[in-house]
């Protein structure tokens, strides 16, 4: 038994302000085709994809992950028009991966990145395209980095100097050059979960632009046999809601590029005289690609709104041109990783409820909980990060008063909460099907087994038609793993 955790003490959040409110269904948190269908054999049900959700649970069973496939694939298109084309969209696999959401992303046009070994070995499972993938992660083995290029991986994230030395031996044992971005951290500190700003100068990514390292790690790469300098990376945080801060990283690396340009040429200039003298010239690299990475926020809770991707666009791409003309140097390449934009609204969590109680927290008010069949080790944010999700009853219309609640998962622990303080009609009963919405980033690809709870099945949903993407894991498998 774990000791008792504290949850932080904040005020009660006025979600919904009746049982109106609560049985409808905030169109901008949910997946586009879920709806509470107003008439006809399954009124009052709530559908996704055309499917009943009671069908879903009596078919697949709870806990389940319900991904809408029409959803996923419209936040694709979307994207890639905003930013002009899917080339320049890499679709960020660690918020959710399996070999059928990468053949999506393909059909779509989209690029991809991975981070670790295994992200690739399923991309590539799928039949994805290496020339589309961008490689990422601080400390890549061997194996990881062996695999990228002689797949011919399109671009990989230098995140260290020794990896910039060990990638050259790996390119040169296969006799290849490897095109590579340059992770900058530039300082730019958005207003997010610490666990999930990565742009500040104290954490294990990239390379300090205050400090001048970036600049070392970028000429490096420019003099190392078999590596192609292609341009910057960075990435300033997670569920960003403030376009102002991507605007500000790409400034400050389009200020490091112009001294690279500078350096480059004045390295050029040596190396002629040199070259004259008999010594060989070597200068590979292109400067043309400009990756800011992903991040943007999404709407969580029926209070919040997602960042308008367009207005982004537009924005990023006016103030590159524009941070190029005043740096004096060409225009690069603008890539972006969306993961959680793409696929976070796309899927819900489907729990049947069990035990419902009503616990005494102070004189005069009373806290009800309500457990449900997952919890924890399907949906980890919660206790991480203290990420909020809205939930709604999903086999009927509820009635009654609105209580204070808690959402809870199964797992011995006191912390294994994933709604903290929902409003939720007096009338929820065991048995009930409750969704939580917007799960499809970091869920599933966060999900454990702990108290031998195994991962939920992943159901896709389209036109009236659902089908197994990844299947329930069992007690069997996990047994099998053992000698």
């Amino acid at each position: 038994m774990d000791p008792e955790t504290h949850l932080n003490s904040t005020p009660l959040r006025r979600r919904t302000a009746n049982t109106t409110e609560f049985n409808a269904i905030p169109a901008h948190v949910y997946p586009q085709t879920l709806r509470r269908e107003i008439a006809g054999e399954h009124q009052g049900e709530v559908t996704i994809g055309g499917v009943p959700i009671t069908e879903i649970a009596e078919t697949f069973g709870t806990p389940a992950f319900v991904m809408d496939e029409e959803d996923f694939r419209t936040r694709c298109r979307r994207l890639a028009k905003a930013f002009g084309g899917g080339a320049f969209v890499h679709y960020a696999s660690k918020a959710f991966l399996s070999k059928t959401v990468a053949r999506w992303v393909m059909d779509e046009g989209l690029s991809l990145d991975v981070a670790s070994l295994g992200e690739l070995q399923v991309a590539l499972a799928a039949g994805f395209p290496a020339e589309r993938i961008t490689v990422h992660g601080n400390n890549k083995s061997p194996e990881f980095l062996r695999l990228a290029v002689s797949e011919g991986a399109e671009l990989i994230v230098v995140d260290s100097l020794q990896e910039i030395e060990e990638l050259s031996t790996v390119a040169g044992e296969l006799g290849k050059v490897q095109d590579v971005l340059v992770r900058v951290t530039p300082g730019v500190h958005v207003d997010t979960h610490e666990f999930i700003a990565t742009s500040h100068e104290d954490q294990k990514f990239g390379f300090s632009l205050a400090s001048g390292a970036a600049h070392h790690a970028a000429m490096a790469c420019h003099t190392a046999d078999g590596v192609r300098l292609r341009g910057l990376h960075c990435h300033v945080g997670s569920q960003v809601f403030e376009a102002s801060g991507f605007a500000l990283a790409a400034e400050r690396l389009l200020g490091l590029w112009k001294q690279l340009l500078d350096s480059i040429a004045t390295l050029t200039d040596d190396n002629a005289v040199e070259s004259s003298r008999g010594v060989d010239s070597d200068a590979p690299t292109v400067l043309d690609t400009l990756d800011l990475g992903g991040g943007y926020g999404i709407a969580y809770m029926p209070d919040q709104e997602a960042l308008d991707v367009e207005e982004v666009a537009s924005e990023l791409k006016s103030k590159v041109r524009k941070a190029a003309q005043s740096a004096g140097v060409p225009e690069p390449t603008l890539n972006v990783e969306p993961g959680r934009a793409i696929a976070g609204p796309s899927m819900i969590t489907l729990y049947r409820v069990g035990t419902v109680k009503d616990v005494e927290v102070a004189d005069g008010m009373t806290r009800r909980y309500i457990s449900v069949d997952g919890g924890m080790s399907d949906n980890i944010r919660p206790a991480l990060y203290q990420a909020e999700y809205d939930c709604r009853v999903a086999n009927r219309e509820v009635a009654g008063e609105l209580l204070p609640t808690r959402i809870v998962g199964s797992h011995c622990e006191s912390g294994d909460v994933l709604v903290n303080d929902a409003l939720v009609p007096e009338d929820v009963r065991p048995g009930d099907l409750l969704i939580i919405g917007a799960t499809g980033a970091y869920c599933y690809a966060m999900a454990s087994r702990y108290n031998m709870m195994t991962r939920p099945p992943v159901v896709r949903v389209a036109e009236g038609e659902a089908r197994l993407m990844i299947r329930r894991e069992t007690i069997d498998d996990v047994l099998a793993l053992e000698e």
